[in-house]
């Protein structure tokens, strides 16, 4: 798929490893990911009380959604995060970068108070345009 960063010189420049748009071919196949937290496929949490190692968990099992979806990470149009602690963003970005090449999904990112578990600090959902 080949997607497009939309830039404007009226709009801030992004603080972290996103877009502020991305632009999709309307044809291709729309993949809806749903929040993705650190738990391994055998149940576990990863990285309990490490930002970075739980950010990586949540990326992977995002790579393996989209791929099992027949897509890549490239494909990924738009993420929304959510984070326990907004001090953590800088952490965050730094593995975003690992698994988003250039241009970046446009993003959303939050801080909420609780999640599913006490112990989870990052969740991640994500829109891919797969096919286009």
């Amino acid at each position: 798929m080949s997607k497009r960063q939309i830039h404007s010189d009226k709009i801030r420049q992004p603080s972290g490893h996103f877009s502020q748009a991305i632009e999709a071919p309307a044809k291709g196949r729309l993949v809806f990911i749903s929040g993705m937290t650190a738990r391994r496929a055998d149940g576990a949490i990863a990285g309990i009380g490490d930002i970075e190692a739980q950010t990586r968990q949540v990326c992977e099992n995002l790579k393996s959604a989209v791929e099992a979806a027949g897509g890549t990470m490239d494909d990924v149009c738009r993420v929304d995060v959510y984070v326990r602690n907004m001090e953590h963003f800088e952490k965050i970005h730094k593995v975003r970068r690992e698994y988003f090449g250039s241009p970046p999904p446009a993003s959303t990112m939050v801080e909420v108070t609780k999640m599913t578990s006490p112990e989870y600090l990052i969740e991640i959902s994500a829109i891919a345009v797969i096919g286009g």
